[in-house]
Formats: C-alpha cells, sequence, structure tokens
C-alpha cells in the first residue's frame, strides 16, 4: 500500500501526544528507540506496557483506556494478530490515528480504523518516515 504523504504529514504535525503500545523498557530495543526519537522531536509519548510501571521516567499504563489525557497518535509495536482490540481501544479514546510499526499489518483492524475515521500507516517505522518528512 502507498504511503499518503500528505495525510501522514497532516497527522504528524497536528499530533502532539503518542501512546506507544508495546513500548520495552530494554534500550536495544526498536519500540525503546523510537519512543525516544520521538521525545527528542518534542512529542509527548506515554508508554504502553501491562507489565510496567515506568518506561524512560514516563508513567506507564497497562492499556489505551487507562490513560488518562487526550491522545492523538497511536503507535502499535505488537504482533499483527494482536493489533484489532487495540485499534479498537484507539477509536474509543479518540486518537486521530494509528501506526503499525515495520512487520505489523492487520488489513481488517486498518479498514475498522478507516471507517471511525482515523488515518492508519501500517507496515512502516514512525522514527524513519518522520525524519525522512523533515
Amino acid at each position: 500500500m502507498l504511503l499518503d504523504l500528505s495525510a501522514i504529514k497532516t497527522l504528524l504535525a497536528t499530533s502532539s501526544t503518542i501512546a506507544v503500545v508495546g513500548l520495552s523498557p530494554k534500550e536495544s530495543r526498536p519500540s525503546n528507540q523510537v519512543a525516544r526519537y520521538l521525545i527528542a522531536a518534542g512529542y509527548t509519548v506515554i508508554p504502553v506496557n501491562p507489565g510496567q510501571e515506568q518506561i524512560l521516567g514516563l508513567p506507564c499504563y497497562a492499556d489505551l483506556d487507562a490513560i488518562p489525557g487526550p491522545v492523538d497518535l497511536v503507535d502499535i509495536f505488537r504482533r499483527s494478530e494482536e493489533v484489532g482490540p487495540i485499534v479498537a481501544a484507539a477509536i474509543r479514546i479518540g486518537a486521530k490515528g494509528v501506526w503499525m510499526q515495520e512487520g505489523v499489518a492487520n488489513e481488517a483492524a486498518a479498514a475498522m480504523a478507516r471507517a471511525a475515521g482515523l488515518t492508519v500507516v501500517m507496515d512502516r517505522c514512525l522514527k524513519t518516515v518522520h525524519a525522512g518528512l523533515r
């Protein structure tokens, strides 16, 4: 699927808070590297990992529904078959978009998100795409 760069630019320009689902506390993991990049780029990052209380010095939430404030974009580091409930939660909490990281794609979940008006990116690294747009 082709990337709609204008939609992605708009999503990234209008998003300030990004929930990273599946964020690992291990610095060597891609999710941790992407989250650190996003923080350095000026975004507010909210870690989502049920096994952690804090990651990168930030409070960590068990799931999207537990986050107390608004979330603009949900960045997903989970297996493709686990994406459906995460996308459903992203819709419930009013996110503008869902981003499935490189290697993550779920057409049914993407269709559900698009039907709810969310921008969807699949199988792309948020860090790489953001850096390429700068």
